[in-house]
């Protein structure tokens, strides 16, 4: 059975005035499933690239914390208490300059987890 799911690619813009970004994970939320989980990936070499100064530990600190929201755990503080959706809609909203969501899209699937690793595989790389 199929089930509709929502998602946010997570963005990294090292420098937002020149408007250049990577796409460094997927946040997916599938309510039916209840679930909700992130995958990320950190391209060390390419960000640099667009900023030699950007503090890649900082980044990768900032997608642990997006992993502790969606999993409850206490890396994500106070978010990590609330339901799965608010999870999400907390998630989905822009905190950041340097990590940012990126439009909420949809689909449907039977394997939310096999999907968000298809997301992270297609559109992260």
């Amino acid at each position: 059975m199929t089930s509709p799911y929502q998602y946010v690619v997570l963005r990294c813009v090292p420098r937002p005035d020149r408007e250049e970004f990577l796409n460094v994970g997927v946040v997916l939320h599938c309510q039916d499933r209840d679930y909700l989980d992130v995958r990320w990936s950190v391209d060390r070499d390419r960000l640099g690239a667009l900023d030699p100064t950007l503090d890649l530990d900082r980044v990768c600190e900032a997608l642990e914390f997006v992993e502790g929201v969606c999993r409850g755990d206490e890396r994500g503080g106070a978010a990590a208490d609330l339901s799965l959706g608010q999870r999400f809609g907390f998630l989905k909203a822009p905190r950041s300059t340097v990590l940012q969501p990126g439009p909420v899209h949809g689909g449907m699937t039977d394997d939310p987890a096999r999907q968000v690793e298809h997301l992270l595989e297609r559109l992260v790389g």
